[in-house]
């Protein structure tokens, strides 16, 4: 069986083994999990235009939501690994499911709302069948791609802060974000998290294999003591918008459940009405375009800084910047989002928390096929994943964000046109929480400069074109004004 897994994942090839793909996959389940619980709060109370709550009902499904969000990243995160044979786990966007439940199920019915998520995978897979996408990636200059790498460590790494209240919104002030709560360290969950991340690094320090996903048991651990000895209260209470109470959990509250597997539950009919948005009394024809449009670049780029993040860190990207398989990477990919519309739970697409498996040595698709199983075994094993707060996960987005930080030093900085297109793209992507905004910019500014260098003609034709699209998705709100 060994000799099997090694032929066909080329794990020797790539310098791991079976042991260390496994420990990946673990490391990259256990730092992505919480989706299972996070995309219920966002798609389960938010009620379409009619009052109607995702799944058909009066009242909101949170567990069908759940177990929906598991089973779909299970299955598709297997396919990745299976046909692509790639160390990347795919699960519902963060993100995108909050522009789906604010941005557009308030404006049309869920089933609409999920159709447009349909046909945008459907867009997306044809423009990968047709090469499209893979051209585009082609296209981009090897450091930028670096770039984006570095952008997107700097990003994962703000996520891990956040999410762990290690850094917080202030409640007023000039200064957006603080320090904990009023400039200071506040509860046990800060502990937690600080002991998660020295962990890691005296693991690091002394070669330990395993230090992420030991840091992230270990942890928890220490979590599940603490919560035992002090009860915490969770770090928010319900409402539209919830309640933060300082030095609570972030989500999962760490407490050992009294039973470890629950029964599933699906609906699959009738989650999506493939063209329902543009027959709407309430929405005009270019309204429910610009929505489309803005759910197809965001995924379309998204997707292309993630893989080129996880190329870079695994030793899997060439010189350029190009990675062996990326038509079958974005082929899943693009199925990913269609399916996830079909499903009734938002596009799914590849996570950038699919760094920490690397981080931890996974380089092969054997390590998704892990991450999917575990996905697919939470469909049942809900409570006991539950225990793992955020401020035990967070950890190893940290560590893997400086991991992802030291390709800098292949930027060359002396040459403007790729220096500021650089910069931009690196700090435009915490700072906007958003890893497109970081590549427009990017793109953009790279094609203005090259042509104010008269360098015009040295830009890959399809960089002016994406550059054009990047600039009517900046620029869509007002457009949408505009047409009213």
């Amino acid at each position: 069986m060994t000799k099997f897994l090694d032929s066909y994942f080329k794990i020797s090839e790539r310098g791991s083994t079976v042991s260390t793909e496994i420990r990946g996959g673990l490391v990259t389940f256990f730092t992505m999990a919480y989706i299972v619980a996070l995309n219920p709060i966002i798609l389960a109370y938010s009620p379409d235009a009619n009052g109607q709550f995702l799944f058909g009902g009066a009242a909101p499904a949170p567990a069908m939501v759940a177990a929906t969000t598991a089973l779909i990243a299970g299955l598709l995160t297997i396919l990745m690994g299976a046909v692509a044979n790639y160390p990347l786990a795919l699960a519902t966007g963060l993100g995108l499911n909050t522009f789906v439940a604010v941005g557009i199920a308030s404006k049309m019915t869920w089933a609409a709302a999920m159709g447009l998520v349909v046909l945008e995978g459907l867009i997306i897979l044809v423009l990968v069948l047709t090469g499209f996408r893979v051209a585009v990636f082609k296209a981009v200059p090897a450091q930028i791609k670096i770039a984006i790498s570095v952008g997107i460590g700097l990003f994962i790494a703000l996520i891990g802060l956040v999410d762990a209240g290690f850094v917080r919104r202030t409640a007023s002030g000039p200064v957006p974000v603080g320090l904990g709560v009023n400039g200071n360290l506040v509860g046990w969950p800060t502990v937690v998290f600080v002991f998660g991340i020295l962990l890691i690094v005296a693991l690091m320090v002394r070669k330990v294999k395993g230090a992420i996903l030991i840091g992230i048991v270990g942890a928890t651990v220490v979590a599940v003591v603490i919560q035992k000895i002090y009860n915490i209260a969770p770090g928010f209470t319900a409402g539209n918008p919830p309640t933060i109470v300082d030095g609570g959990w972030g989500l999962n509250i760490p407490s050992v459940p009294t039973d470890i597997v629950a029964t599933p539950k699906f609906d699959f009919t009738g989650q999506f009405d493939l063209f329902g948005a543009f027959q709407l009394d309430n929405v005009t024809l270019v309204a429910a375009i610009l929505l489309l449009f803005t759910l197809l670049l965001s995924d379309f780029f998204d997707t292309v800084g993630t893989v080129t993040a996880i190329g870079h860190e695994a030793g899997l990207a060439d010189k350029d910047g190009n990675v062996d398989n990326i038509q079958k990477i974005l082929l899943v990919d693009s199925v990913a989002a269609a399916a996830g519309g079909a499903a009734g739970i938002s596009s799914n697409t590849s996570y950038i928390e699919s760094a920490s498996g690397v981080g931890e040595g996974a380089r092969t698709g054997l390590a998704s096929i892990v991450t999917g199983i575990a996905f697919l075994l939470t469909t049942f094993l809900a409570p006991l994943v539950a225990i793992i707060p955020y401020e035990a996960a967070t950890p190893a987005l940290i560590i893997v964000g400086f991991l992802m930080m030291t390709q800098i030093k292949n930027i060359d900085w002396d040459d403007l046109g790729i220096a500021i297109p650089a910069f931009l793209t690196i700090i435009l992507m915490p700072f906007t929480y958003n890893i497109s905004v970081g590549i427009g910019a990017g793109f953009i500014t790279h094609v203005l400069i090259r042509l104010f260098q008269g360098r015009g003609k040295e830009v890959h034709a399809l960089l002016y074109l994406v550059s054009g699209l990047f600039m009517v998705y900046f620029l869509s709100s007002p457009i949408n004004n505009w047409v009213g």
